[in-house]
Parts: C-alpha cells; structure tokens; sequence
C-alpha cells in the first residue's frame, strides 16, 4: 500500500509541485484547501503534469484555525508543510508574525498526535541570515536571524519566528514524529497554472515588459523542481531528522536574471529592460510615492550567500543552474498565456498595454507591487520590488 503525504496549501505554486512530484514517485498525496471549491483547482493543476488517478484527496483546513487538521491527519506518514499564512496588510508586525507562527504550531500538535513519521516544513533562507544586509560573506544553516533586531522587516521576523515556533515545540514534545525544515531561496522555474502565479510573477512583469529596469539586488535563484526534490530528500532521508537544510540557488543580480531572459527568449524577450534602477531612485520612490517598496531598500546591493553544502553532501541534493530555472519559468508562463511579450505601437517607442498588466508582482494577496522569494507560501530571502 502506497504512502501518504499531506501536502499544506495545495493551490500554491511550491505545493501544487509538490503533489504532482510525490504521485510521479508512487506516493498517494492529500492536500489541504482552505475551501471545497479550490478542490477542482488544484487538482486541474497538477493534472498537467501528472495523472492524479484516484490518488489525490484533499481536506478542509485553514492555518489560521484549529479545524481540519485532525482529520487531515489520518492515516498520514509523513507532512510536508509547504503552506504560509498569508496575513493581512496592516502596519502591525504581528498580523503577519502571528498567523505563521500559529499556523505551524496547528500543523506540529496535529502531526504528533496523529503519530505522523516526519514533518518537513518550508522555512526561508533569511531565516539563516546575518540581520543586516550590510553583511557579505557566505553563511550556513548554523546561523539564525536575530528576531530582536529593531531594523527586521515582518516578513523575515515571521518566517524566522515560525521556524523557531517549531523546533522549539518539538524540544518539548516526546514521541514519534520527527521534523526537518527547508530554507529556499527565491523560488522559479515553470509553473502549472496561470492562475496564483505566486514568486514567478516577477519573471512575468519582466518579460511583458512592465519593468523599466531592475533595481540592485540579488537572489539565490533556486528551481521549484530542484526545491521539492530537496523536500522530497529530506522527508525520506534517515540522516534528515532534525536538520536544517538550505536550499538555495545560484546568485543572480535582478540585472543578470533580465539579461538572461533578453538573450535566452529571443524575438519574445525584447521588451525585457536590461538597466539598472539607481539605488537613490529606488529610495526616492519608496520614500514619497510607494511606501510598500520601504522593506526592500535595505536589500540594495545585499551581497550575503548561503551554503547549500549540508545539503549536498547529506541528501545528495544537486540544483539546476539558475539560468534554467529563469528560462523554464519565462517558457512557461508564455505557454500558459500567462504572460505576452509586448507589442510595440507603430507610431513611437513606448510599449502599449496589453492583457498581462496584471500578472501581478507578488504572491502575497495586498502586496500587489512586491515579490517575495520564498514563499508560499515561500521562501526566499527578500521583497523584491515588481514594478520597477
């Protein structure tokens, strides 16, 4: 009899991946949804890669809230915690902070008492980083972001004080069930459905040419594939149990990541925009005209990597090159219809505006003008501006 793997947030980008890759390996998959009516959704997603076959089943059961997850529960082997609340927009850190931290805390006291094996759960690499971009150098998963710092966005105190949240419970906690977590980097790579294009939405806007320019800032550019594998790896792997793992990718400049796309589409990446926005125009715009990007200008020319050695050497985990995980994404959303590459006006040199305006720039529902590498739902290490 086949294994079962929960999946949290099915109708998310890193989750729908997920499900189709564990049916692929043989796994029977349930998910959850935070309503009946995404049931169709996800399963129309992961349809085109996979046929679900009687193998997929889902649950109702919301993060913020403690129904569902009992249930959800039964019969499972192993968790692959995949889903972040999304919180709302509000200028108090703990709307973001709370739900991610409760959220998880749902997840862990189901999962034990349920008996489940292994708990794998998506953190993000700034969870694993020095609490100033100022910081260079490389870093690995024995460091963790100081939550106290007075200067930490909510995003990155959330997703450290969810992590935390976590290994803190299983400290306490006597049983079974075992927890390993994965800290991703800014995920890319193709996509499933045009619908909740989630982190790649800043592949979209650059290709529809809605971005003037890239501001200075660099992410370690990792494939949704690779990232579930490592998921995958460290949910199977005996030496997992209780491990970090970083996940990251290839560094890239936003302006490496355009001029990947300008070269490697062709005629269809023409109206991606190769310059630079100047660090003082970005700081200008976040100051007097969109208070939303004040988060990402302390990320301007951040140079700090992650090792992913741990990883490679315990799991055997081996990425892609990040200009795979660029184009593939690019080639995806063309082929979804997700995203068209602009058309230029007869008369003059400005691109006019086409269907894909609103592809939108950010996963997270209120943040329509920002990117979070990471996700799901996420994981990654910055907000990235998606309206440059």
């Amino acid at each position: 009899m086949p294994e079962l793997v929960l999946v949290t947030g099915g109708s998310g980008y890193i989750a729908g991946w997920c499900i189709a890759e564990l049916l692929h390996r043989g796994y029977d998959v349930r998910t959850t949804v935070r309503s009946p009516e995404r049931e169709r959704f996800v399963t129309e997603a992961v349809s085109t890669e996979v046929d679900p076959a009687g193998r997929l089943s889902f649950a109702v059961a919301d993060l913020t809230a403690d129904d569902g997850w009992d249930a959800a529960m039964k019969g499972v082997d192993y968790v692959l915690h995949v889903a972040s609340p999304l919180g709302a927009a509000s200028d108090d850190p703990q709307a973001l902070i709370a739900p991610a931290r409760d959220g998880t805390l749902r997840v862990l006291r189901a999962a034990t008492a349920a008996g489940v094996r292994r708990v794998v759960m998506t953190s993000a690499a700034n969870a694993a980083s020095p609490s100033s971009y100022a910081a260079e150098g490389v870093t690995d998963e024995t460091l963790w972001t100081d939550p106290d710092d007075p200067t930490l966005i909510p995003y990155r105190r959330s997703k450290t004080l969810a992590e935390r949240a976590a290994w803190d419970y299983m400290e306490d906690y006597d049983g079974p069930t075992e927890l390993t977590t994965v800290l991703p980097g800014a995920v890319f790579g193709p996509v499933l459905t045009p619908d909740n294009l989630g982190s790649v939405g800043i592949i979209a806007r650059m290709v529809s040419g809605q971005m003037a320019g890239a501001p200075r800032i660099g992410l370690e550019v990792v494939d949704v594939r690779d990232l579930v594998d490592a998921h995958i790896l460290a949910m199977t792997s005996s030496v997992a149990a209780g491990q970090r793992f970083l996940a990251t990718g290839e560094f890239l400049w936003m302006t490496d990541m355009a001029r990947i796309l300008r070269d490697g589409l062709g005629e269809r990446g023409r109206q991606v925009k190769t310059r630079r926005i100047p660090d003082f125009a970005v700081r200008l715009t976040a100051r007097f005209k969109d208070p939303s990007l004040r988060e990402i200008t302390p990320a301007l020319g951040r140079r700090n990597r992650h090792s992913t050695e741990k990883a490679r050497t315990l799991l055997g985990w081996q990425p892609r090159p990040a200009r795979e995980a660029v184009l593939d994404c690019a080639d995806s959303l063309i082929a979804h219809g997700a995203v068209q590459p602009r058309r230029r006006h007869r008369q003059g040199p400005h691109p006019c505006r086409s269907s894909a305006a609103d592809t939108g720039g950010g996963f997270r529902e209120g943040h329509s003008g920002q990117f979070l590498g990471d996700g799901p739902q996420v994981s990654g290490d910055d907000r990235v501006a998606g309206r440059w």
